[in-house]
């Protein structure tokens, strides 16, 4: 049970009611799920960003594995009998070397992609008309800042924070 349960908060033009299990309920009596409406699409959409930069550092460790396989000189153990194999034609490392060259234009393709979308989502945050939530929005998602920081770098009670937070999703949505 949350400890918060009927506890009012304000949202512009409706004040809401938390209620157990993550429900809302607004002074029209509607009840609003958390996570769905118009707040978790907004909020959904711009933490793509975050995904996408994700994905980009996870092929860049995978990329600097790879390489750091195929710098690597394995050694021959003399101790054993030797076999005599028909070669196969390719070298032990060419697959690494091919697998490199692959995964660095995914990289590439995927750090434009990320460039794009980023500009295209920092121009939306900044059409919007309230400073704050600009500003909000710009730390929270580009930036990827806590809210504990945003509120401290912005001189501003978390609870504010999240007040601006939840405004600026909703007028974002309606971009």
């Amino acid at each position: 049970m949350c400890h918060h349960e009927n506890v009012p908060f304000y949202v512009p033009q409706c004040t809401f009611t938390h209620k157990a299990g993550g429900r809302y309920n607004d002074s029209n009596n509607q009840v609003f799920e958390k996570g769905s409406g118009i707040i978790m699409n907004a909020k959904k959409y711009l933490q793509n960003l975050r995904k996408l930069d994700i994905v980009i550092d996870q092929k860049i460790k995978e990329l600097d594995g790879l390489k750091a396989m195929t710098a690597c000189i394995g050694s021959f153990d003399y101790s054993r009998e030797r076999v005599i194999t028909s070669p196969s034609g390719e070298a032990p490392f060419e697959k690494n070397v091919d697998r490199i060259i692959e995964l660095e234009v995914e990289i590439r393709d995927e750090i434009d992609k990320f460039v794009d979308e980023k500009h295209k989502i920092i121009n939306q945050i900044q059409s919007l008309r309230d400073a704050d939530e600009i500003k909000v929005l710009y730390m929270r998602y580009i930036e990827c800042q806590t809210f504990e920081k945003i509120a401290v770098d912005m001189d501003y009670t978390i609870r504010n924070i999240y007040f601006i937070h939840g405004r600026a999703l909703q007028n974002f949505e309606k971009i």
